[in-house]
């Protein structure tokens, strides 16, 4: 059974960073797609960064990238999404989500290619 498990959320002023943390069990971080996902109240969710198979390639979406980052620790088995520069249009819900589809698939950021998903952490960007 795949459990994912974020942390790392908080307040923030804008400018700041902050670095996500998605602890996953019962599925391999190192061999299977995981991405974040973030959904601000009546806003439809955004897919933000995804990480891939093979040599973890990364893909973002354009309101993100070259502020955030997303990695990962095989050893860990542990994901990260390192935010700087944060915008108050950053805030939002953040989920992480695994996917063992191919990584052109994931690499589309679709809700439905990813079929599991963590409960999420709060981030809240003030100006």
């Amino acid at each position: 059974q795949v459990q994912l498990v974020e942390s790392g959320g908080g307040s923030v002023q804008a400018g700041g960073s902050l670095r996500l943390s998605c602890a996953a069990s019962g599925y391999s971080v190192s061999v299977n797609c995981t991405a974040w996902f973030r959904q601000a109240p009546g806003k439809e969710s955004e897919g933000v960064a995804v990480i891939y198979t093979g040599g973890g390639g990364a893909y973002y979406a354009d309101s993100v990238k070259g502020r955030f980052t997303i990695s990962r620790d095989n050893a860990k088995n542990t994901v990260y999404l390192q935010m700087n520069n944060l915008k108050p249009e950053d805030t939002a819900m953040y989920r992480c989500a695994a996917s063992r589809q191919a990584a052109w698939k994931c690499v589309t950021l679709r809700e439905a290619v990813f079929g599991d998903w963590g409960q999420g952490t709060q981030v809240t960007v003030s100006s």
